[in-house]
């Protein structure tokens, strides 16, 4: 079997704990493997950002990425995508005209967009996983919202028209019934957790000189809620917060999210406290969560929360707030 997974801006291959890298990122990668290690052919598809990697990246076992070109080979946020993407379509149709996928699997919705259109001709089967709504980001973010005004629009044509949707929350569901899709072709499949990696057992990394540690392991965006958690603090006492994401250390001065945090924990008194870490490799996350007193995960909403897994899967308690699939 051939699975075609469409994964537009999160590469299996990108760096985590940039602005537009985080959960999906990590979905995608282990979703590919798994299924490459079950027999089943794979290639993700995503647009190149990078000149100097290779059309064809061999990433695991049965397991493919391939990179599109569809406007500059360079980062560009996600939410300036879309002037690209009819490239990006063009070059998947190409690809799937010489050798169909029996299915494709989108991530995200200008990926479901290019899959309906390319798959249309060979017809391809298309599932599709939102990651993330435009209905319920407008809804909390409002004039702070920079996603394309068409994405609601697009994001209902693709629930009322793709052959199956692959909802990662219960909360999903809902949300993807009043944009108009049949509740039979909805699956609620919830994220997993490499349980091999994460584990309650296995090095933990030596704290410092308090008495309590606080995790947060997330992208530095204001959505995340962190500054929820340094408010919190002062009410703290001998207690650390360590946050893990963002750019890497040496370009945290010049994050925005970063120096607003910063202010904010100057301006409480608990600087000294609030330890911004930066990007974090992956494979030092299982020993920070280990170290952690307690993990935060506090966003103002959620699509799905791979973090709280992550971290239960090591034995350490979490603080969530209830919104998307961290409810479930």
């Amino acid at each position: 079997m051939r699975v075609a997974m469409v994964s537009e801006h999160a590469s299996p291959l990108a760096v985590l704990g940039g602005v537009d890298a985080g959960g999906q990122n990590v979905h995608v990668a282990a979703l590919a493997s798994e299924l490459g290690q079950a027999g089943i052919e794979v290639t993700v598809h995503t647009r190149r950002e990078d000149p100097s990697v290779p059309p064809r990246v061999r990433f695991a076992p049965g397991v493919t990425v391939v990179q599109v070109d569809a406007g500059p080979p360079t980062p560009v946020p996600k939410d300036e995508l879309l002037p690209y993407m009819r490239q990006f379509t063009a070059e998947l149709e190409e690809q799937w005209l010489r050798r169909p996928p029996d299915v494709a699997h989108a991530h995200f919705w200008m990926s479901g967009m290019a899959a309906l259109v390319a798959g249309r001709r060979s017809g391809i089967p298309v599932a599709q996983t939102f990651h993330a709504l435009g209905v319920v980001k407008k809804r909390h973010q409002g004039a702070k919202d920079t996603s394309p005004a068409r994405r609601v629009r697009i994001e209902r044509e693709l629930a009322c028209n793709v052959d199956r949707i692959v909802a990662t929350c219960s909360d999903e569901v809902f949300e993807l019934v009043r944009l108009g899709a049949d509740v039979a072709d909805i699956s609620v499949v919830p994220c997993g957790v490499d349980v091999e990696r994460f584990t309650p057992d296995g090095p933990v990394e030596q704290r410092g000189r308090l008495a309590h540690r606080i995790v947060a392991v997330t992208r530095l965006v204001e959505r995340k809620g962190l500054d929820t958690v340094i408010e919190a603090l002062p009410l703290l006492p001998e207690t650390e917060l360590v946050v893990a994401g963002g750019p890497a250390s040496a370009g945290l001065a010049e994050d925005d999210e970063a120096c607003r945090l910063r202010a904010l924990a100057e301006r409480l008194g608990v600087a000294d406290r609030v330890e911004l870490r930066g990007r974090v490799d992956h494979d030092h996350v299982p020993a920070l969560i280990r170290s952690a007193d307690a993990v935060v995960c506090v966003p103002w909403y959620e699509p799905f929360g791979i973090v709280p897994l992550e971290a239960m899967a090591c034995g350490v308690p979490v603080v969530a707030s209830a919104v998307g699939g961290m409810v479930d």
